[in-house]
């Protein structure tokens, strides 16, 4: 077969496509190619050729090159949520482009801001119809595929008899295939599509026959994630399928699945994917501090003086984020709720207002909170520096206070009255009601937090590590990140991390096992390709590619997991830092390398051995 050799499209760093976290993409179920991790926001044409998809959302645009490659480029994970916000296209579906013209511009930073990753990958989906398929970048370059077929792509299905009418087109074939193993008009409530996927939101799991759907020729995987059931079918042709699903059926009305998606969740899914909303955004700040006390601390440790200067200097970097950690939290949540985010931002500020006693002040014995009363109530007023729920839940009020005054506010008057109404209200509630009501919670909820996790013989890490991967596996771990912000905001130090970086490095040891007890070059070798991205912090190649299609690599990851907790318990470590693990978070544990590389040596030996002695592959 033909080799092929592409320039990237965008500038930044070359990656293997198994290091992109979306499992449909690093798995290689959509084709072979590569991932730009870090893009500079600019697409540019790899090939001649004509413009094949481009979605409203401008996230994802399809090529189809003179020489007969299907090129798909999809900018981010997930983007397609976005709605088009960063993303300004620069052709239309059906153009003939040449190499090297400007297809797509898109804001990166907007785009992390909102809490979706801007990795790209690059893809030939008609990829079985080449041999070495290789993309280059400056010096750098990757190549997939050779002269035998490549990993993970499977044999053509034979027809079944199964009862379609065999003169249908293809995609109206599969179309009907699907709907009839879904579970039809009495299972499939909404359906919509990205660039690659048919997502689907149904009344019961059960009714699906997954096998039977999965052995669809143009099927090219399945898997449920977010409340939604989701069917890879690959640029193009999803589009087709979509088009022919939906014909002729309730389905053609159908509102978006994505508030569908909210609405199926539970409640404790509800919070998981809200609380992510509003801390997602802010984590990347949390990690760059985290990275420099980080720093610092393996400077001290190395007994290098450092002068008063630098030290300040090294403050400022470590501490900022944190003393107005109010003013981010009130900024997110503002935004994820509707409301005007600068508003959020004045609101945060105002909970830490040098006129407020300094909570760090107080907790040290230096200051005294300033009391005023209500009704005759005392209320101790103080500033809420390195606070979390107060801040929170203020967002929340703002948000909806401000769109309750909308309703009535004239608009020729709105820019002015609405801001100064709002900000005025959730002020004086904020720092005399909102702001001591939740600060006494959050101080119950987190010393209890605390508590747990210093139990002896780290009993709180055992049980944390060994759930912490089924919590993934849920979507609800989002929960976490509001513990971890407020644990780095009163402590320092976040031992959540040490603890789930146990959990994850586990996943990885167990779907590596898996790789070294297969026999089959072919298989391992994509085993091996979903299980190394674990090791930088992603896991969802290793547990949806591997460890729960076979169950049993999983249960043994998280006796791995519960192992490494519970000795990042014993041991009190913690980070410096939260939203980067394994590899990369080594720089949160300079100053306590070692026992770092232990309790992560403990997740992976344990994984690795139990599910090498227990497992046994069907090859």
């Amino acid at each position: 077969m033909q080799d092929i050799r592409l320039d990237s499209p965008l500038r930044g760093r070359l990656i293997p496509l198994s290091e992109v976290s979306d499992p449909a993409f690093a798995g290689g179920a959509m084709g072979r190619g590569a991932a730009i991790a870090d893009p500079e926001g600019r697409v540019v044409s790899p090939v001649d050729g004509e413009v094949t998809v481009l979605f409203a959302s401008k996230h994802a645009i399809g090529i189809h090159s003179a020489d007969g490659a299907d090129i798909l480029i999809h900018v981010g994970v997930d983007t397609v949520k976005l709605e088009g916000r960063h993303f300004t296209a620069h052709v239309k579906q059906g153009d003939t482009v040449k190499r090297g013209q400007l297809l797509l511009e898109f804001d990166p930073a907007a785009i992390r801001a909102e809490g979706y990753e801007t990795t790209t990958p690059v893809l030939v989906t008609n990829a079985v119809d080449y041999g070495k398929i290789t993309f280059v970048l400056d010096d750098a370059e990757i190549s997939s595929g050779g002269e035998q077929q490549a990993e993970g792509e499977a044999e053509p299905a034979a027809p079944a008899d199964d009862g379609i009418d065999p003169n249908l087109s293809k995609e109206e074939r599969v179309a009907k295939l699907i709907w009839k193993h879904v579970g039809g008009a009495g299972n499939v409530r909404s359906a919509e599509h990205c660039a690659t996927r048919l997502r689907l939101i149904v009344n019961d799991k059960s009714i699906i026959d997954e096998k039977a759907i999965e052995n669809i020729d143009g099927v090219k995987g399945q898997f449920f994630a977010a409340a939604q059931y989701q069917i890879i079918l690959g640029t193009g042709f999803v589009d087709k399928v979509f088009e022919a699903f939906v014909a002729g059926t309730n389905l053609a009305g159908a509102v978006s699945s994505k508030q569908e998606a909210y609405d199926e969740m539970t409640a404790l899914q509800k919070i998981s994917r809200t609380l992510g909303d509003v801390f997602v955004p802010i984590i990347p700040v949390l990690v760059a501090t985290g990275l420099f006390m980080g720093l610092r601390g393996a400077v001290q440790s190395l007994g290098i003086e450092m002068n008063e200067n630098l030290i300040r200097m090294s403050q400022i970097l470590t501490d900022t984020a944190f003393a107005f950690l109010p003013a981010l939290v009130c900024w997110s949540t503002m935004n994820r709720f509707g409301g005007t985010p600068v508003i959020g931002i004045v609101l945060g500020l105002m909970l830490v207002a040098p006129q407020l006693p300094n909570a760090y002040a107080i907790a040290a014995g230096d200051a005294m909170p300033l009391r005023m009363e209500i009704f005759g109530i005392p209320i101790p007023v103080v500033g809420y520096q390195g606070s979390v729920l107060p801040a929170l839940v203020l967002g929340i009020f703002a948000a909806r206070l401000q769109k309750w005054f909308k309703t009535f506010v004239p608009d020729i008057i709105d820019l002015i009255v609405t801001p100064f109404l709002t900000l005025l209200v959730s002020m004086l509630l904020g720092l005399l009601i909102i702001g001591p009501i939740m600060h006494t919670i959050e101080i119950g909820v987190f010393g209890a937090v605390r508590t747990f996790l210093e139990l002896p013989y780290g009993i709180g890490g055992f049980i944390v590590g060994g759930v912490h991967q089924v919590i993934v596996v849920f979507g609800v771990h989002h929960v976490f990140n509001a513990l971890e912000v407020q644990l780095l905001a009163s402590t320092g130090v976040d031992p959540f991390n040490a603890i789930i970086t146990g959990a994850i490095v586990a996943q990885g040891g167990a779907a590596a096992a898996v790789a070294a007890r297969t026999h089959d070059a072919k298989k391992r070798a994509l085993y091996i390709s979903s299980a190394v991205p674990a090791f930088l912090g992603i896991t969802e190649p290793a547990i949806f590619g591997i460890n729960l299609r076979f169950m049993k690599p999983f249960v043994c990851g998280l006796a791995g997991g519960a192992c490494a907790g519970a000795a990042a318990g014993v041991l009190h470590l913690a980070g410096t830092g939260m939203g980067i693990t394994v590899l990369p978070g080594t720089l949160l544990y300079l100053d306590h390398l070692a026992e770092y590389i232990l309790v992560n040596a403990v997740g992976f030996c344990v994984a690795f051995g139990l599910t090498f002695t227990f497992f046994c592959p069907e090859e």
